[in-house]
């Protein structure tokens, strides 16, 4: 694992961060009944795994960013 770092409040990361919770939002939480925020954090890693394995990015040629990234590797 590498770790790299954003500056804080930076309009990249706050842009990334933006459009994570936008499509969270509207790809995920959206489609299911939320009765309680223990259900919503049940999904949560579900979602991120969906997220960064299986949904296309357009910035990414229509590829999972893991998908992505094994071809770029």
């Amino acid at each position: 694992i590498d770790l790299l770092f954003t500056p804080v409040r930076s309009p990249q990361s706050n842009g990334m961060s933006e459009a994570f919770v936008k499509t969270l939002k509207r790809d995920y939480a959206s489609t299911v009944i939320l009765p309680d925020a223990g259900t919503f954090l049940a999904l949560l890693p579900g979602w991120i795994d969906d997220y960064c394995e299986v949904h296309p990015h357009s910035g990414l040629k229509f590829r999972s960013p893991r998908e992505f990234l094994r071809l770029s590797a």
